[in-house]
This record gives structure tokens, sequence and C-alpha cells, in this order.
């Protein structure tokens, strides 16, 4: 008798384990399946990655007292954030971890002016192309007789911020030049007036942004080739599918209102001020 009690106890306790277990795993399962899309629209939230050394798509100002992250960029993400119906959050970082902080989930998209290339399509999902530069060189304005062709920074250090279009660019034309990679711009900037630097690349509208501001910085009058996917665009986690599809949308109506040309005037305005 006790024998077949106790049977029928543990059958119980068996089937009930089983049964928890089933529906912990359909639990998760549907955690697992939620969309992305769906996932940040549930949070409330959009999480924004860039690299804030970048202006004016995106840079440090001073609003009211505050040190604020602003630029082209975050009125686009700001925008993309207002369609979904979440606000949005930015988290600043150096530029060659940004794809990093995406595939770990610690961001749902970067906008930090990036191109996509072959590489980093391996890695992520590109939404379309928003917004065409081209690059510039940023001399000494005390050089600026110096150079006068690409051959002129033969044996010269050049340096590019760390994963960036520009960094791939001077190692394919600047080969006879020592390339020297930094996580930020500004920090590029820095080793360019400190002469540890003799030149740096970035895109045309960063290059502008800068020299205003700094009297003894200068454009050089050789120019890198340009080469690859241009243009910059954001990034998202792999087979983001409908995330990808809205954030689209967005910028499609930013772009067929000239928004966009907008936010850029507004911005490179910002800086000066």
């Amino acid at each position: 008798m006790k024998t077949t009690v106790l049977k029928t106890i543990l059958s119980v306790a068996i089937i009930g384990v089983m049964v928890f277990s089933l529906s912990a795993c359909g639990k998760k399962d549907n955690n697992t399946n939620q969309s992305h899309l769906d996932k940040v629209k549930s949070s409330g939230t959009l999480v924004l990655g860039t690299s804030a050394d970048y202006p004016p798509y995106e840079f440090h100002k001073n609003i009211d007292g505050k040190d604020t992250i602003v630029g082209f960029d975050i009125a686009i993400a700001e925008e993309i954030a207002k369609d979904l119906g979440v606000t949005l959050e930015v988290k600043d970082m150096d530029f060659d971890g940004l794809l990093a902080a995406l595939n770990t989930g610690n961001v749902d998209m970067v906008m930090a002016g990036m191109s996509p290339d072959d590489t980093r399509r391996k890695k992520a999902d590109f939404s379309n192309i928003y917004y065409n530069a081209l690059q510039d060189i940023i001399i000494r304005t005390e050089d600026k007789d110096t150079f006068n062709s690409l051959e002129d920074f033969n044996g010269k250090k050049i340096g590019v911020q760390k994963g960036s279009l520009q960094e791939k660019m001077a190692n394919n034309q600047l080969k006879s030049s020592e390339i020297k990679g930094l996580g930020k711009v500004t920090d590029l900037v820095l080793e360019l007036k400190n002469n540890k630097v003799d030149a740096i690349v970035v895109e045309k509208p960063v290059a502008k942004a800068y020299i205003k501001r700094n009297s003894d910085m200068t454009l050089s009058v050789p120019k890198l080739e340009e080469e690859g996917e241009g243009g910059s665009a954001i990034a998202l986690s792999k087979d983001s599918g409908e995330f990808l599809e809205s954030i689209n949308k967005t910028l499609d109506r930013l772009t067929k209102d000239n928004i966009i040309e907008d936010f850029v005037v507004k911005y490179n305005q910002l800086i000066e001020e």
C-alpha cells in the first residue's frame, strides 16, 4: 500500500516538474521570438550608440548649462524614436566599439557617420544611405605649402579614427605613410596640434567643423580618392526585419521633405554658437 501511494506521489511530482519546465520553455521561446521592433516598443526606449566627436554628425554642446550630445545624426534618431512612439537614449563610446555594442545588445542601433562596407555588413544590417560626404585631409596651417600631392605624405604620420572608412582608405592610398589610429577624432586633433601626427583624414563636413574652430588647421590640396560604398547609414543587428523597414520608412520621409539637409545646416550653425 505504502509503495503504491509513494509511486503515485512520485508520478504527480514528476508530471508537475515536466509541466513547469514546458511552461518555462514556452515563455523563453516567446521572448526569443519577439522581434527587435517589438522589444524597442515594449521597452519604450530606443538606445542609440554613437561616438560624439564627429561634428556636425554628433558632438557635445553645452545647452542651457548642461553637456548635451547633439548633431544631425541625433536629430534623425529622434525622428525615428518619435515615429516608433518611444524615447531616445544616447550612449557615447569609441567608434571602434560601436558594432560590438550592437552585437551584444547594449544598443539598438548605431549612428556615427558610419559607411557600410563588406566587412561591416558581415556583422550588421544597414539602412538606406541617408547622407553622402567626401573625405578631406586636415593639416597644420603652417604646413599648407608642404603638401601639394599625396606623395608629399610619404614617410609622414597620418591620423585616422580606428575602425573607420578613413582608416581603410589611408592604408590603401598612403602606403608609404605611417597610419596612426585613435578612438576619437578629438584626440586626433590634439595629436595634430601637438605635432604628433602630420595630418588627419576625416569626412569633409567634420573637417570643416574643426577648421572653423581652429585657425591653426586647414585643408590640404591633395585629396584621397573615394572608394567602396560611401555615404552614411544606420547599423542594426542582423535580421532586424520590421525594425529595419520602419527605420527606412522614417529616412525616406526625412529625405523626401529635405529635412536631413535642414538638420545638416542647423547643426553646422550650432557648432559656431
